[in-house]
């Protein structure tokens, strides 16, 4: 049976700051800015300075088409996180917003193995989930989404500004829409150390980044058993770090930068775990894709582990 999104929303927050307001918060220096802006593609990120954890998941949640009907189906709940959660054992901030959305009955869990990757992984895992317990009907619900902590956000690699979007995605068995095809993930474990702005083990990965990228894109499409090519592709919806990573690696796949779903980069920064399903959410308001167009999410956690998903909408 394949594994399907049912549904797909996202949550951007309305407060926006301009990168020179970021760069405040951050630190960063006049080099930087200049650096992020002309090199990086970014303009602007969305936070939502009073919010918490919990309240960035239940706008998101609140924004899932016919979530009441879909409720009695939901049997889990997967946070998919960048970052472990800490706290006081009594806050649970999935708890809290399932619980405001009268799904405080659902079995829910955090990953976040593959960092910003454990989106894509989240999407894999609620396919297996379901397909053990046997109930073609049910659905599992994937949240991404993370406040951005300046103490957490200064040790991001300097490739990035983190926003404070989020997203919802019911996921299925057997839809008529939006089914996996591929999944394929590869940790480069030799890099779990990156926390640094610069250094060899810094220079290594920005060196291997883009080879490797190429080459899981390539391999997740040839993996699909459809005898699919990379010109099959009508999009990449992409986990929003930089432009010029992206630009770099459409050349090296021959992809047309139209193909890239690259928009919200300068509108909303990296989002944790969130960025393919916004840039999703944001392909069909643009009209991107149509049915049956094949389209891939991708995604690179530190640690390091690259993932990307081949789907035909």
């Amino acid at each position: 049976m394949s594994t399907t999104l049912t549904a797909v929303a996202a949550y951007l927050p309305e407060t926006e700051f301009t990168l020179e307001e970021a760069a405040e918060v951050l630190g960063l220096s006049d080099q930087e800015l200049k650096r992020y802006r002309r090199f990086f593609g970014l303009d602007r990120v969305r936070w939502a300075p009073q919010a918490r954890q919990a309240d960035l998941l239940v706008e998101a949640l609140r924004r899932l088409p016919d979530l009441d009907a879909h409720r009695s189906r939901i049997r889990y709940a997967v946070h998919a996180r960048t970052i472990e959660p800490t706290g006081p054992y009594a806050a649970q901030p999935l708890h809290e917003a399932l619980a405001a959305v009268g799904l405080g009955h659902v079995q829910a869990f955090a990953i976040s193995q593959h960092a910003c990757a454990s989106g894509l992984l989240s999407v894999d895992l609620a396919g297996r989930l379901l397909t053990a317990d046997g109930d073609p009907d049910a659905l599992v619900l994937v949240l991404t989404g993370e406040k951005t902590y300046p103490h957490v956000a200064r040790f991001m690699p300097a490739a990035m500004v983190m926003g404070e979007s989020s997203a919802a995605c019911l996921v299925g068995l057997d839809g008529a829409r939006d089914r996996v095809l591929a999944y394929t993930t590869r940790t480069f474990g030799e890099f779990h150390a990156i926390t640094a702005r610069s250094g060899p083990l810094a220079a290594q990965f920005e060196q291997m980044y883009i080879p490797a990228l190429a080459d899981l894109i390539t391999d997740t499409v040839a993996a699909a058993a459809a005898g699919l090519t990379l010109a099959d592709l009508r999009l990449v919806l992409p986990h929003n770090v930089n432009r010029i990573s992206w630009t770099r690696l459409g050349r090296l796949l021959d992809l047309p930068l139209d193909r890239l779903m690259l928009d919200n980069i300068a509108r909303t920064g990296h989002c944790f775990c969130a960025d393919p399903f916004i840039n999703y959410v944001r392909a069909l308001e643009l009209g991107l894709l149509r049915p049956g167009d094949h389209y891939l999410m991708a995604s690179v956690g530190l640690g390091a582990t690259f993932s990307a998903m081949l789907l035909r909408h």
